[in-house]
C-alpha cells in the first residue's frame, strides 16, 4: 500500500507541490504538534490547528449544514484574517483548514494563501466552483489541498445538498484539480442516505480511479436550521464505518482520515484534546464547528494567541466535556452540552438566534464514543502517525 501510494503521489503531483506539502504540512506539522503538546505541560490552551470559516456565502443549501447562509456578506476582513495566521504562525501553528460557507465565493481567498507561502492550508470545497483557472492559480501557490465534499452519488446528493445536478458538477471539480497536479482529496459526511454508497471499496476504488489522494470520512451532525436528524447513523454503522476505514487503511493506495478515534480505537474528540478549535467568518472562536457558541472574539486577530490562552469558555469545556464523554458530546449528551454553556455564559454565534433552542430540541443521537467496542489500528503507520502527530490527520468533525 505504501509504495503504490508513493508512486502515485510523485506521478500524478506536481512535484513543487509535494516538497510544499512535505515540508509546510509534514515536518512543520510535526513540529507543530510538538509545540503544542509542551503548551499542554504548561497550562497554555493553543491549539495546534486552526479551522477558520471565512465566509458564510454558499451555492448550496445542505442538510445538517450550520451555517446561516448569507450571500450578501462580505465574509472575514481580509486583514483580520491575515492577522490571525500570523498570529498562529507566532505560536508555531502553520496549519489551517479554511471552511465556509463555500470558500471559493470569498473573494481575498487567493490572495490571502499566497500572502503566507511558508503556512499550509485546506480548502474545504463543495467543488462546484473550480474552474480551470482557480485550478491552476490553487497550483501556482502550492501550499492549498482542495478538499472536495462528496455527499453521496447522484439522486442521495442532490437532497442531501438542496440543489440539482450537484454530483456531475463536484466530479468536474475534482477532474479539473487531478488535471492540474494538485493533492486533491475527498470529504464525506457520513449518513443513512449514503452509507452504503460511500462506505464500500468500490466506492474507494473510484476515488483512487479519479486521482483523489485522500480520502476523509466523518459523521453527520444533525444540526443548523435542517438538522434532519432521522438521517444519523446508527450505533451499528458508526461500528461498521469504524471496522471499514481499519481494514481498508492496510490496503488502498490513498490516504484515509478520520477524526474520531485514537491509535487504540478509542474515541476522540479534537476541541476536548485542545488540538484544533474553530474561528466564524465574524471572528467568534467556536469549541467547534458544529457547535456554534462563543464567549471570545478575535477582534482583529493581532491578539489572537492571547485570547485564545485566557479563554475561560474553552478551558471549561475542555475540563467539562471528557467528565461525560471521549467522544462527540453534541451527540452523546446535547442535554449536558446545553448546561456547560449556559453554564460558561457562553452566547449564540450562529447569527440565527435560534442556536440554543435547536441545542434544546436535539435528542440524543448515536456517537463514536463506545467503550468496549474499541477497534485497534491494523496499520502500523496509521498507529504510529496517531500515536505522535495527527490523531488522524485532521481536526474537522
Amino acid at each position: 500500500m505504501l509504495l503504490s501510494y508513493t508512486k502515485r503521489m510523485l506521478l500524478e503531483v506536481d512535484f513543487r507541490l509535494l516538497m510544499k506539502f512535505a515540508y509546510n504540512m509534514g515536518w512543520k506539522g510535526m513540529r507543530s504538534i510538538s509545540r503544542y503538546k509542551k503548551r499542554l505541560k504548561k497550562g497554555e490552551l493553543f491549539p495546534a490547528f486552526l479551522m477558520i470559516s471565512v465566509t458564510n456565502q454558499c451555492n448550496l443549501n445542505c442538510q445538517g449544514c450550520w451555517i446561516s447562509i448569507d450571500n450578501h456578506s462580505q465574509g472575514m476582513n481580509p486583514d483580520t484574517l491575515n492577522n490571525i495566521i500570523n498570529s498562529s504562525k507566532k505560536k508555531g501553528s502553520y496549519f489551517f483548514g479554511l471552511l465556509g460557507g463555500e470558500p471559493l465565493m470569498y473573494p481575498h481567498i487567493i490572495n490571502v494563501i499566497e500572502k503566507h507561502p511558508d503556512c499550509y492550508f485546506q480548502l474545504f470545497t463543495n467543488g462546484t466552483l473550480i474552474t480551470d483557472d482557480i485550478a491552476k492559480k490553487l497550483r501556482k501557490l502550492g501550499n492549498v489541498s482542495p478538499i472536495i465534499s462528496v455527499e453521496g452519488l447522484e439522486d442521495a446528493s442532490d437532497i442531501r445538498r438542496g440543489a440539482n445536478h450537484v454530483f456531475g458538477r463536484t466530479m468536474t471539480g475534482i477532474e479539473i484539480s487531478v488535471k492540474n497536479k494538485l493533492i486533491t482529496g475527498v470529504a464525506t459526511s457520513v449518513c443513512k442516505s449514503n452509507f452504503d454508497d460511500l462506505v464500500n471499496e468500490n466506492f474507494v476504488n473510484e476515488c483512487i480511479k479519479k486521482g483523489i489522494h485522500y480520502l476523509w470520512y466523518y459523521i453527520y451532525r444533525p444540526v443548523g436550521e435542517r438538522p434532519t436528524t432521522e438521517i444519523s447513523l446508527s450505533e451499528e454503522q458508526i461500528l461498521k464505518l469504524r471496522k471499514f476505514i481499519v481494514d481498508i487503511r492496510r490496503k488502498a493506495p490513498l490516504m484515509i482520515i478520520d477524526t474520531y478515534w485514537d491509535q487504540d480505537g478509542k474515541a476522540l474528540c479534537p476541541g476536548a484534546v485542545g488540538i484544533s478549535h474553530h474561528i466564524n467568518s465574524s471572528g467568534d472562536i467556536e469549541f467547534c464547528p458544529p457547535i456554534q457558541f462563543a464567549l471570545d472574539n478575535v477582534g482583529n486577530g493581532e491578539k489572537l494567541g492571547e485570547i485564545i490562552e485566557n479563554s475561560t469558555f474553552l478551558e471549561e469545556m475542555r475540563n467539562e466535556i471528557p467528565k461525560h464523554t471521549r467522544g462527540c458530546i453534541l451527540l452523546d449528551d446535547p442535554e449536558k452540552l446545553n448546561e456547560i454553556l449556559i453554564k460558561t455564559g457562553a452566547y449564540d454565534s450562529s447569527k440565527r438566534n435560534t442556536a440554543f433552542s435547536e441545542l434544546q430540541a436535539m435528542r440524543k443521537c448515536p456517537g463514536h464514543h463506545m467503550p468496549s467496542n474499541e477497534i485497534p489500528e491494523k496499520s502500523w503507520i496509521y498507529r504510529f502517525a496517531k500515536k505522535n502527530w495527527f490523531f488522524g490527520f485532521g481536526a474537522y468533525g
